[in-house]
């Protein structure tokens, strides 16, 4: 008889685990996927151009409604978990149904970071998170609304674009003197900027807000140096918080995240964790392909399938981060700051809005940053994991796989 397994929450990494667990052990277990949101599982990194009207929403949805069907999963959505019983292997629900488990998956996610600024609970300020966001802040766009975003990283340049793209008049205020700082250095950061206000958008870096003024709903956003710029909306996109709510309660070791190991179990063996909710040797990952790495792991131990003789585990990740921000390419894995020892190869055409820098360190790739041309990102990728030596292509590295002959790596290691 097939085991129970109960995978909560159903976004990216809840939908690649069941993929790769089908492959590898379809029937073996009885799949359940529970959600809180009342819809199919969905592409988060898609929310920007749906926000911009570049794509539709079915464009977003990861899998049909078919594909989880034939492949046997129960999916209740619109359904959140209230609860968890370690004893007697059961889940309950918000609405009383109990479930039981033989193995429990949390891929909770996370939540976005909505810290209490003085007028924060103002109608107009709100955060990017999920479809309900995007349309709502899409009919401000589309009518010219003047937008603030809060946040120059990741998640706040994509708010930012996709609000330009549909019709916003967008400010975008960050902390700190660069774009996306854990991602880029400041050349390549300021690249980006110039980009950004090619774009339209208004970069305003060193920009601490001090809170929202407003009269029944928000009208401007005060700066610490007690400047303040009018807003219709505001959008705080600083960043995520795991949610681990779910996993303290039934009394799981959380730090950061909910603390897993090597194959992802938490300190009760028949629950794991992957994904943003997950914290794994004292790393919690904001980007998608550790947690599709975490999935493809958990799917080979639940599936009993050995690497080299041994459960599979998972090392942790290489960070990389590959995208378009505002239509611009952008690419960043590894040191991106020439630390002490480290050598740095550049390329940098800024008529045409390309930077490409190499870090090496001792003859190989330690990490690089391309903005503008993001050509290669995966060859470069492959190095830096490698740590294979490239002397004998260091002079053309800058240009790209097709200038880099294949033998002279092997020639040179």
């Amino acid at each position: 008889m097939a085991e129970p397994l109960i995978i909560v929450g159903k976004g990216m990494a809840a939908t690649r685990l069941v993929d790769e667990l089908s492959q590898r052990a379809l029937g073996r277990y009885s799949i359940a996927v529970i959600g809180a949101e009342d819809r199919l599982a969905y592409n988060r990194v898609l929310l920007s151009p749906l926000l911009a009207g570049e794509i539709a929403e079915l464009d977003i949805e990861l899998k049909p409604a078919a594909w989880w069907k034939a492949r046997g999963v129960s999916t209740l959505y619109g359904r959140a978990v209230a609860g968890i019983d370690r004893a007697a292997r059961t889940v309950t629900l918000e609405d009383g149904l109990n479930l039981p488990y033989g193995k429990l998956v949390l891929a909770t996610g996370s939540r976005p970071l909505k810290p209490a600024f003085p007028g924060g609970e103002l109608p107009g300020v709100a955060t990017f998170r999920d479809t309900a966001d995007v349309g709502m802040m899409r009919a401000y766009a589309q009518r010219g609304a003047r937008i603030v975003v809060i946040g120059g990283g990741l998640l706040g340049l994509e708010a930012a674009y996709g609000l330009a793209k549909a019709g916003g008049n967008v400010t975008l205020l960050h902390l700190v003197d660069r774009l996306m700082e854990r991602q880029l250095d400041a050349e390549g950061a300021a690249l980006l900027a110039s980009a950004m206000a090619a774009r339209g958008i208004a970069v305003r870096l060193n920009s601490a807000t001090k809170g929202f003024i407003g009269n029944g709903k928000v009208e401007g956003v005060q700066l610490a140096d007690g400047t303040i710029i009018p807003a219709d909306l505001v959008v705080i996109a600083i960043g995520v918080r795991p949610n681990t709510d779910l996993a303290k309660a039934a009394g799981l070791a959380v730090d950061r995240g909910i603390v897993v190991d090597d194959g992802l179990a938490s300190d009760d063996a028949n629950i794991f964790a992957i994904g943003e909710c997950a914290q794994h040797r004292g790393c919690v990952y904001g980007l998608v392909e550790p947690a599709y790495e975490q999935a493809r792991v958990l799917a080979m131990r639940l599936a009993g399938q050995k690497h080299a003789g041994l459960d599979a585990a998972y090392p942790g990740s290489l960070l990389a981060t590959n995208l378009k921000v505002s239509g611009v390419g952008v690419f960043s894995a590894g040191e991106f700051e020439a630390g002490e020892g480290a050598e740095i190869v550049v390329l940098r055409d800024r008529a045409a809005g390309i930077y490409r820098k190499f870090v090496l360190r001792e003859g190989r790739l330690a990490g690089c940053v391309l903005v503008g041309d993001t050509q290669g990102a995966l060859f470069y990728l492959g190095l830096i994991r490698s740590g294979q030596d490239i002397t004998a292509i260091r002079a053309d590295l800058p240009f790209g796989e097709s200038y880099c002959a294949d033998g002279r790596i092997g020639e040179a290691a």
